[in-house]
């Protein structure tokens, strides 16, 4: 962290209860003034972990975020209002930051966090804080920031359940400690998959905001080495403790988290990436489309070009009803259960199948905000 400022007249006021408090006092609020934190995503988790941070007198935040705002986001994530839908999701939540503390400086990184940028992103940073949604981003952002050795505030939802830890504190465990491996592809549904109770990521992000204050003020115990279990449905509390695992190698570079946390799919069968699904149709590639989602997903939203709605779970049995004679291309909603239909298909002796990467989830963020002609106005107050 910078040198701490000084505060004036228009800080002592607005921050006097945290002023009141032995933990914080005059110098804890300079270190927050002094302190730059990176949320990687402005969605159900960043929402309340930026508002708060804001609210406390963060100095600096920055924001990764490629997404834009959908009607859907709104049950949850609450830094964004109606009027922001189809606006990019960082700029939604600039706007948002700045009415609560004008004077925070905002950094935007409106871009797919990937292992081309990490650690340049996340190297001006004294916080990092996961916010994000899908295991190749959290496996990139943990060992971006073992590399880069920066403290790392994890949370993660999944219906009326959540997690919290703290990472890599002062060379504390980190998520591959935990978590060696990912798990295979479709075991775990997203929240787009699944469903979430839309306050969840409320207390968990607000946790989370907890920890990151706390780590920049260095009061009382974080939750390095120990995992805080919720569960809304019950309204309780668990913790687990862990320690570092002798069997994790050391992290030195990066790699590619895509095929990483695909690797327990079976073999057989191509991934693309919607960007170089995009391309290949361009060059007049016209696969069978089956969206192996559920028909309620399929009726909310799907591809346009679909060719048919074949659930995964019922890949196996309705073979009958696929194409040999042409490539088949399958989709779901953030790539998991596609790789299992894929396999299924490949195990079957389809030679000629591709899964899509991320989804239709990572096809809208994508490939519709690229052929959208928008250009976000420049602020000149702020920075990114």
């Amino acid at each position: 962290m910078s040198e701490s400022p000084s505060l004036d007249a228009w800080e002592r006021s607005r921050y006097a209860r945290h002023l009141l408090l032995s933990e914080v006092g005059e110098v804890g609020q300079q270190r927050l003034k002094a302190a730059s934190v990176l949320c990687v995503g402005a969605g159900g988790l960043g929402s309340p972990v930026l508002l708060y941070l804001a609210a406390a007198g963060v100095g600096r935040i920055g924001i990764v975020d490629f997404d834009r705002v959908d009607e859907s986001n709104l049950q949850r994530q609450i830094i964004h209002g109606s009027p922001a839908v189809g606006q990019l999701k960082a700029s939604s939540a600039r706007d948002r930051i700045l009415e609560i503390n004008p004077r925070c400086q905002v950094d935007l990184h409106p871009v797919r966090l990937s292992s081309a940028n990490a650690l340049e992103i996340v190297g001006s940073y004294d916080v990092l804080v996961d916010g994000t949604d899908n295991f190749p981003t959290r496996y990139l952002l943990n060992d971006a920031a073992v590399i880069a050795n920066k403290p790392l505030v994890y949370g993660s939802i999944h219906k009326f359940e959540g997690q919290v830890s703290v990472f890599n504190l002062e060379r504390s465990p980190h998520y591959r400690d935990l978590f060696p491996q990912p798990p295979p592809p479709g075991m775990v549904p997203s929240c787009a998959e699944a469903g979430v109770l839309g306050v969840l990521p409320g207390v968990v992000g607000s946790i989370q905001a907890t920890e990151a204050l706390k780590i920049i003020l260095g009061a009382g115990q974080t939750l390095a080495g120990r995992l805080l279990l919720y569960d809304a449905l019950q309204m309780s509390f668990q913790e687990l403790s862990y320690g570092a695992n002798p069997n994790t190698p050391e992290i030195t570079e990066l790699i590619d988290y895509e095929q990483f946390c695909s690797s327990g799919a079976a073999e057989g069968f191509e991934r693309m990436s919607p960007q170089a699904i995009q391309e290949a149709r361009a060059g007049g590639w016209r696969p069978q489309l089956i969206d192996v989602r559920s028909p309620e997903e399929a009726a909310v939203d799907r591809l346009d070009w679909t060719d048919m709605l074949i659930p995964h779970t019922q890949t196996a049995a309705r073979l009958g009803e696929i194409s040999r004679e042409s490539d088949v291309l399958v989709y779901c909603q953030g790539g998991g259960r596609s790789a299992e239909a894929a396999a299924t298909l490949a195990e079957a002796g389809w030679t000629r199948v591709v899964s899509m990467t991320g989804g239709l989830s990572r096809w809208r963020s994508e490939i519709e905000t690229q052929s959208e002609s928008i250009h976000e106005p420049a602020d000149p107050n702020q920075t990114g």
